[in-house]
């Protein structure tokens, strides 16, 4: 059974049900990763030492606060993308790793001021039978060491009605055994995974799944730890479903689905106007980690991706713009085949985060703070320009010929560096000149940004 087809659920309607919800922990929501640098990058399917190496070289220098990387778990064998995705123990024995090297690159990160973000598979084990990458033998319910069949739900049928909401956290997704997380012993075990990788410096979590599990069991595992640190869960938005992100909102953080997918009708339908009210219908701003795709949403056509070329490029410096949530870079590989596992060597790799409109627009957001949005303009269509108070501005020109436009802004005078565009270290040729009423004249070429902060002022 391949791991690729766990969002088919994702998209199916139905009636809500709310009946039966009990009250969460009382943690504290984080509306954006803790400490000043708030930008998370997504480096999917990295080897960690590559990883390391990036936050050395890239993520550091670029003002990332946090990287988020793949799972740390023994999985089965193969070289899809999603058999990482399908644990078999909680050893650091992957294909990205060994323990060692997960430990170095969390300590190599951390000096370079990144903190460290572990996506955790905790909702099932693998399907199946064999033996793991790290040499670990298991059939389907016995994984020697950390589970056995009692500790399963005794759904063994694959989730039919996402209108129902114990068929979706307690039956299988595509046939992966479910862990029963309503059972102390499992939580604990889960727990004690989680605190461990903790003990390796980890910073926090991104759980994935996290919509197969009751909002009560994910809080309750999170309350077993002693230190969980910086939490967000992956539940997926369906119209009409039983389970609906809101409803873990009261964790931590919760990744908001709806947002590049709304990202991508207003790109591609020519009307980025409509982007002044992105958060409606949306969770609420202190809860949401906002992403243009992710590694599932790129596969299955619901975002925008890497292969839309400048139009994904604009999509992130709104993103990284806009005040709305916590933002999340994703940078993954390029790929034809939807269930091709990662590049093997240097080549191959997106390198979305090492991009000059995405790294001087982490700059910006560093600059730019809580900042509220004014002096939003747009030309009813395929371009908008807003401010970030007296910090920032940023212009967007979607459309298929140059914008030229007298924008008003609330920066005081100056010359600034265009940071879409150019580092403030070698800006030659890319700067603009903000008068001392904030007005700026400035040209934005076809499927161009304008970002403006007042960390990179010049002379």
């Amino acid at each position: 059974m391949q791991y690729r087809f766990r969002l088919i659920g994702g998209t199916l309607a139905g009636a809500l049900t709310v009946a039966g919800l009990t009250t969460l922990a009382p943690w504290q929501s984080q509306a954006t990763p803790p400490g000043a640098k708030t930008v998370t990058v997504t480096m999917f399917e990295r080897p960690y030492a590559d990883v390391a190496s990036a936050c050395t070289s890239r993520l550091g220098p670029a003002g990332y606060g946090y990287v988020q990387v793949s799972p740390a778990a023994e999985h089965i064998q193969g070289d899809q993308w999603w058999t990482s995705y399908q644990p078999v123990s909680y050893r650091i024995a992957g294909r990205l790793g060994d323990r060692d090297a997960f430990a170095a690159m969390v300590e190599t990160c951390h000096a370079a001021g990144v903190k460290v973000i572990a996506d955790a598979v905790i909702n099932h084990m693998a399907a199946g039978s064999g033996t793991g990458t790290g040499g670990t033998a298991y059939t389907k319910y016995g994984y020697p060491g950390y589970f056995e069949d009692a500790d399963f739900h005794t759904c063994r049928t694959d989730i039919k009605d996402y209108t129902n909401r114990d068929d979706v956290q307690n039956c299988e997704l595509v046939g992966l055994s479910d862990l029963d997380t309503g059972k102390e012993e499992v939580r604990s075990t889960i727990a004690a995974y989680l605190d461990d990788l903790r003990s390796t410096g980890v910073d926090g979590f991104r759980v994935d799944a996290a919509k197969h599990m009751s909002a009560d069991d994910v809080a309750a595992v999170r309350g077993k730890m002693s230190d969980p640190g910086f939490w967000v869960s992956e539940v997926i938005h369906g119209g009409g479903e039983a389970v609906q992100p809101e409803e873990y909102a009261g964790i931590g953080d919760v990744d908001e689905f709806r947002y590049g997918g709304h990202l991508k009708s207003a790109f591609q339908g020519g009307d980025i106007a409509q982007l002044k009210s992105v958060a409606d219908g949306k969770l609420s701003s202190a809860s949401a980690r906002t992403f243009v795709d992710n590694w599932d949403t790129e596969r299955n056509g619901s975002t925008l991706t890497y292969k839309d070329g400048a139009t994904y490029l604009l999509a992130n410096v709104f993103m990284l713009a806009s005040p709305y949530g916590s933002p999340n870079v994703y940078s993954g590989y390029e790929w034809s085949d939807k269930d091709a596992g990662p590049p093997s060597g240097a080549d191959g790799w997106t390198d979305i985060h090492a991009e000059q409109a995405v790294t001087g627009m982490v700059g910006f957001r560093n600059e730019v703070g809580p900042a509220e949005l004014t002096d939003w303009w747009d030309n009813g269509g395929s371009a908008i320009a807003f401010g970030r108070g007296d910090k920032g501005f940023v212009a967007v020109n979607n459309g298929d010929g140059a914008l030229a436009e007298t924008f008003t802004t609330s920066l005081p005078g100056g010359t600034y560096c265009n940071v879409a565009a150019a580092s403030p270290d070698d800006c030659d040729g890319n700067t603009v000149t903000v008068g001392d009423d904030g007005t700026v004249q400035a040209a934005v070429p076809a499927r161009g940004a304008l970002a403006l902060h007042t960390g990179a002022r010049t002379g």
